[in-house]
């Protein structure tokens, strides 16, 4: 078999939550992740600027829009998790408000329970409706009632487990 068929090693699990998507700095070789505390970067120059701000080519414009240390960490859960790609948010509630704001609109709902985390039932009780995105939850945890919930509208079952 030559060498061109054979596929890179698969790492383990313990591999990639400490190694995924990072690769030693080439100017220093230190191993760890550095922390980027920057607000802004620059740009080599007008057009690469230009091609940054229309998605034409990948790289870093802003730290509220992504930054090389975040970038890291969204690679490694990535890996970690088998996907393509991850997004970091600041916390769960806001996890959950970009899953909802990307898989709702307005007359839609999500189908869950009322036993969740006091935050979270906050945010599905009294946030998403102000938004036109019903939250229908059942009062217990049986799959059936859950299951009666459901409708052409529902767009997300959402649990929550310790």
């Amino acid at each position: 078999m030559s060498s061109e068929n054979q596929q890179p090693p698969k790492h383990r699990f313990e591999t990639l939550a400490l190694h995924a998507g990072q690769s030693p700095d080439s100017a220093t070789n230190a191993r760890a992740v550095p922390i980027y505390q920057t607000s802004s970067f620059v740009f080599n120059d007008a057009e690469h600027g230009a091609n940054l701000f229309a998605l034409k080519e990948l790289g870093n414009i802003y730290s509220r829009l992504g930054n090389p240390t975040n970038d890291v960490f969204e690679q490694r859960m990535a890996a970690l998790e088998g996907g393509v790609g991850a997004l970091a948010t600041s916390s769960g509630q806001a996890a959950q408000f970009v899953v909802a704001a990307t898989l709702c609109e307005a007359g839609s709902n999500i189908v869950s329970t009322a036993y969740l985390y006091g935050g979270t039932y906050n945010q599905f009780k009294v946030a998403f409706p102000r938004l036109g995105i019903d939250v229908k939850f059942a009062s217990g945890d049986s799959v059936e009632e859950i299951d009666s919930l459901i409708d052409e509208k529902t767009r997300a079952v959402y649990i929550e487990s310790i």
